[in-house]
C-alpha cells in the first residue's frame, strides 16, 4: 500500500460565496401557482376526455335476436389519458411549491 501526504489547510475546501443569496419569498410565484392549476385543470379535463374516446361500446345483435354488448378499449388513447393526468398531477405538486414559496420563505432581517 502507498501511503501518499494528503492535502490539508485553507486550500482544501473551496472559497466562501460572496455574492448574496437570492430571496426564496417571491410574491408573483402565487400567481405562476395560479396559472399552474388553471393548466392543471385543463391538461386533466383533456385527460378525461381521452379516456372517453379510448372506450367504445360495440353492440352486436345474433341471428336469434341475442343482443351481445362488449367494451373495447384503445390503448394509444387510454395511455394518452394516463399520461396527461400524470402531467396534471405533478403541475398540482409545483404549484403547491410555488405557493409554499411566495407565501412561507421569508428571511430574517439581522440585527444591528
Amino acid at each position: 500500500m502507498i501511503d501518499l501526504p494528503q492535502p490539508t489547510g485553507a486550500g482544501l475546501w473551496p472559497p466562501e460565496e460572496t455574492q448574496p443569496r437570492t430571496k426564496l419569498n417571491q410574491p408573483w410565484r402565487a400567481f405562476v401557482a395560479l396559472g399552474e392549476v388553471v393548466v392543471a385543470g385543463l391538461v386533466l379535463w383533456a385527460a378525461f376526455a381521452l379516456w372517453h374516446a379510448g372506450v367504445v361500446t360495440v353492440v352486436t345483435t345474433a341471428g336469434d335476436g341475442t343482443r351481445l354488448v362488449s367494451e373495447r378499449y384503445f390503448g394509444g388513447h387510454i395511455a394518452g389519458a394516463l399520461g396527461l393526468g400524470t402531467l396534471s398531477a405533478v403541475l398540482i405538486v409545483d404549484a403547491v411549491r410555488q405557493l409554499l414559496l411566495a407565501v412561507r420563505a421569508r428571511h430574517k432581517k439581522k440585527k444591528d
